[in-house]
């Protein structure tokens, strides 16, 4: 069949038979973490059946403030919170089941309940031990003894770069090894111990009570562990709505990030897919968080940081301290190159930007929009050189600021006109609609824009 001008005209393409009608929604953070993910998450999975965490550890941190009670998660979905809601921690992710299980106590004192009917753990995910924290803090020591200019990495010491790095070397042991049986998960974790001792010398492991510890984690950790693969995909047949929770952010991938300054997973898009099980087909809407600045903890590029009274007021204000580690963020302009680049990553459906009330107090507000070597040669797109990106100039753009409080407005039409200048403007330059921003800590203070 052809149309007037002779081109060949299909009609309705017919829907195949493996093609998924249901797709999973997903919330990543689009600059160096701590955008606000988990109020985002907390606001969607409201909504949702199942709520993912797919990479990473409890080196992640993020809150969700319920009326008076501040929830702090490391290794849980920021999800868990909602009662109707299955909580899967896949894969890809790593665990420390000591710190897992303090983590589900501290937050049943602030009124988590039921969390044991709710929570599933990947029967693939690799567990996280006492001496992989210890190597992670040794290979510190030795980076910062390091003459060649490396600097220390600044890791949060949980463990998680040692712990995959068992993976990646095929001796790590897995949730499914752990419910085997245990006298072979005994040896292997005797083996592994063993190795990373000669590796370093100076490591301090009493065995003996590992193996005990683990044996009673095992008890307590039958009832968690699945195939969370089997299960999800399950889900996604029976039209569940699934939500996955990115920890860490795009800036701090493995491959994508300010590398060597990053986390030791891919935090990017491909870690759904690869820490969950999920086909590249079921990825439906992907919602990047941007904080209405930047932040930064530890060591690494930061090409927009402000170290003057203005970079002080951002993190004064904005309470830029880590909620796992406790240390103070650096802090800076926006960066647009930087998320142009975790776009390209990303591919994002919309963006949720957090956090515009902490600029309510300045007069005027830049964006960083270009950089520039030192010959004054415009450098396309972000650098994978660390030299590189270190010895450049920004470009900026001057907005004018609103001084004026924000954090009451309910609807979009309620914010400043110079406030809707800066959102529009932060659209227009990545050429990503802004779905929700936030102005304050509550679920109250997301407006959503569309």
């Amino acid at each position: 069949m052809v149309d007037v001008n002779g081109v060949p005209h299909w009609g309705p393409r017919k829907r195949l038979k493996n093609e998924p009608t249901n797709r999973v929604t997903v919330v990543l953070g689009a600059q160096w973490g701590d955008e606000g993910k988990g109020k985002v998450v907390d606001m969607l999975a409201g909504s949702s059946d199942v709520v993912c965490r797919c990479q990473g550890g409890n080196n992640a941190g993020h809150t969700v403030v319920v009326g008076e009670a501040e929830y702090d998660f490391h290794i849980l979905p920021s999800g868990i919170i909602n009662p109707d809601a299955i909580s899967v921690i896949g894969n890809g992710v790593v665990v420390h089941l000591g710190q897992m299980f303090e983590e589900l106590s501290k937050n049943e004192a602030k009124g988590l309940v039921d969390w044991e009917k709710r929570l599933l753990i990947s029967d693939r995910a690799h567990i996280v031990f006492d001496f992989h924290q210890s190597v992670d803090g040794l290979q510190e020591q030795e980076r910062s003894k390091d003459n060649s200019g490396t600097k220390t990495l600044g890791t949060t010491k949980k463990g998680i770069g040692p712990c995959y790095s068992s993976k990646a070397g095929r001796h790590g042991l897995r949730m499914a090894d752990l419910l085997g049986d245990f006298s072979v998960f005994e040896q292997r974790l005797r083996n592994l111990v063993d190795s990373h001792k000669r590796m370093f010398p100076e490591l301090k492991v009493d065995v003996e009570e590992e193996v005990k510890k683990y044996k009673k984690y095992a008890e307590r950790m039958q009832p968690l562990v699945t195939n969370t693969i089997a299960f999800l995909h399950k889900c996604l047949q029976g039209d569940k709505k699934v939500l996955v929770e990115g920890a860490n952010a795009t800036m701090l991938d493995i491959d994508f990030g300010t590398y060597p300054y990053v986390t030791s997973s891919n935090c990017s898009i491909g870690g759904v897919c690869t820490g969950l099980g999920i086909a590249p087909q079921y990825i439906g809407d992907v919602y990047g968080v941007v904080k209405a600045y930047t932040t930064r903890v530890g060591v690494g590029a930061f090409p927009t940081e402000l170290d003057d009274d203005i970079g002080t007021l951002l993190r004064t204000r904005g309470g830029e301290y880590g909620v796992t580690t406790g240390r103070p963020r650096r802090c800076g302009w926006l960066d647009v190159v930087l998320l142009r680049h975790t776009n390209m990553i990303n591919g994002y459906t919309a963006i949720a930007l957090t956090k515009m009330d902490i600029l309510d107090t300045l007069s005027e507000i830049k964006i960083g929009v270009g950089y520039f070597r030192k010959s004054g040669e415009r450098i396309e797109h972000f650098p994978a050189n660390m030299d590189e990106l270190a010895d450049i100039k920004v470009e900026y753009i001057t907005m004018p600021g609103w001084e004026q409080d924000t954090s009451q407005c309910r609807t979009y039409k309620e914010l400043p006109e110079k406030a809707r200048n800066y959102v529009e403007k932060i659209e227009e330059l990545i050429t990503v609609p802004v779905k929700w921003i936030g102005v304050g800590k509550s679920r109250a203070s997301m407006i959503t824009v569309f």
